[in-house]
């Protein structure tokens, strides 16, 4: 066994045995942010279930084209929590660590990205999947935004699930390899996590990830309220946002580098497409609001954890470690943090919550490949055999996509920038085409429509701005970002206009 959760030398600090009283000012940022997400769950998620119009009395796809396959009826507790592991990938943990190099200003996009944006997102794309009969998201894209950008929307979606099932797999076992003796490797565990993944992809969502899944959700809620508990009880002198966003460690620009960091702790396209697996597992519409913009906001409580944890942790020992001269990673911070506030059993307890988020939301991004596919291509999924068709290409991408990873030292860090900025471009078309299926429904489209327009700008100026990207200069980037929203509101203005008078003549032909 590794010396990874050794017990803390006695030289070392131990003020966490014995914690000093200190001015608690993180705790009360903390608290604050933490009561608005509960207050945005009661108040704007009621607003947003009264916009949907939930109908007991309508058959669920779960109970109207029960397959034995996709489509099962599941407690609601269980939907709750397949949901929830779904979308906490390593987003909420390693994001909000990585957003929190920012300062303080990550908890505001934290609280309002996940009230206003991110909830609204994962709400109404779920909702819409129900009402459409369990669609898949690349369908429902195509219903409201054409069949051309439904091609387009398909082949990125597809990408961003190999990319997801790719980069879930090399994160948790990397933790998983630091846990166990050395024969049990990084290649060892990526094995075995893959393998897991074949499986869940082909199996009847009751057979695996129904069953698995409580487990998975039992270790991550323990890593979340054992280190809420120590950050309360550590209480670690640190600045007020009112105070000024602290020290600012990362030297990239907050907007949009920040916005693209903190993804599915705010808003995720990769949720959109999760939440169609469990539109065809819900059994009452009533339930929607707390599967669907609660599990949202259960995520946005989990990156706000680790947001301030993770400020804690540089204010105490910078970004990069004095010793070996390398910048801290993600893992590296979760797993130091776990170990010192929880202790030895504790922190081996919370790392296996940790590893938990990615290992379930990377089977089911390879299971929501297989189903886009299907829809796509309109093939069956009964069949074992007609899954495994399927399937296979998608498997070997995957495979091709993790071996590039480990080319070389950056080649994880590329496929990651990637990976984040596709995830954060996919949330826009979905937010565009729950745009146009309010205007439609004659709904408040604002709910929609101003999300749309803030992630157009950030995934437009990320890719111009971004090392990985173009590379352009920060104005040359902002002049071209907001050039790009510019169209995107001509274009939306020319199209709303069109359907009021579109309505309008369908309106005066039926009066005639």
């Amino acid at each position: 066994m590794k010396n990874y959760f050794a017990k803390i030398e006695t030289n070392r600090d131990i003020s966490y045995f014995c914690p000093i009283k200190q001015k608690n000012k993180i705790v009360v940022t903390f608290s604050i942010a933490l009561l608005l997400l509960l207050v945005g769950y009661w108040t704007y998620g009621s607003y947003m279930n009264r916009i949907f119009s939930p109908d007991p009395k309508r058959k669920t796809p779960a109970l109207a084209m029960t397959d034995g396959v996709d489509f099962i009826p599941l407690p609601t507790w269980k939907v709750f929590m397949i949901q929830f592991l779904n979308i906490a990938g390593l987003g909420p943990i390693f994001g909000a660590i990585m957003g929190a190099q920012f300062g303080t200003a990550s908890y505001l996009w934290i609280v309002f990205g996940t009230i206003f944006a991110g909830a609204v997102h994962d709400f109404l794309s779920g909702t819409l999947s129900i009402r459409h009969s369990g669609e898949s998201l690349t369908e429902m894209i195509g219903r409201y935004l054409g069949p051309r950008t439904k091609r387009v929307s398909c082949v990125f979606t597809v990408l961003l699930m190999i990319l997801v099932g790719a980069v879930f797999v090399s994160g948790p076992a990397e933790l998983l390899a630091g846990m166990t003796p050395e024969y049990f490797d990084i290649y060892f565990w990526m094995v075995v996590i893959f393998l897991y993944y074949v499986l869940a992809t082909m199996l009847p969502i009751d057979k695996i990830i129904g069953r698995i899944y409580p487990i998975f959700a039992a270790a991550l809620l323990f890593m979340a309220i054992g280190i809420v508990v120590m950050l309360y009880v550590k209480s670690p002198d640190l600045p007020e946002i009112w105070e000024g966003f602290g020290t600012k460690y990362e030297t990239n620009p907050i907007f949009p580098m920040m916005f693209v960091s903190i993804a599915c702790g705010a808003i995720s396209g990769f949720h959109a497409t999760q939440s169609p697996l469990m539109a065809r597992c819900i059994t009452n519409e009533k339930y929607c609001r707390p599967v669907f913009y609660g599990a949202m906001v259960t995520e946005g409580i989990v990156a706000l954890i680790w947001a301030a944890v993770a400020t804690y942790f540089f204010h105490e020992h910078g970004v990069v470690d004095e010793a070996t001269g390398i910048a801290y990673s993600g893992a590296k911070v979760a797993t130091e943090i776990s170990k010192e506030w929880l202790g030895t059993f504790g922190g081996i307890l919370a790392v296996l919550g940790i590893v938990a988020a990615p290992i379930t939301s990377g089977d089911t991004a390879l299971r929501s490949a297989r189903l886009i596919i299907a829809d796509f291509f309109r093939i069956e999924q009964h069949s074992i055999y007609k899954r495994l068709l399927i399937s296979l290409p998608i498997f070997l991408c995957t495979i091709g996509v993790l071996l590039y990873s480990f080319k070389d030292v950056d080649g994880f860090k590329i496929i990651w920038r990637y990976f984040a900025w596709c995830n954060q471009t996919l949330s826009v078309f979905t937010l565009w085409a729950v745009t146009i299926y309010l205007v439609r429904a004659k709904k408040n489209f604002w709910i929609a429509l101003i999300p749309a327009l803030f992630m157009t700008s950030v995934c437009s100026t990320y890719i111009l701005i971004a090392p990985e990207g173009l590379g352009l200069s920060a104005t040359i980037s902002y002049i071209l970002g907001m050039a790009c929203v510019l169209f995107a509101v001509i274009w939306f203005v020319v199209w709303y206009c069109k359907n009021c008078r579109n309505r309008a003549n369908e309106l005066g032909s039926r009066n005639v």
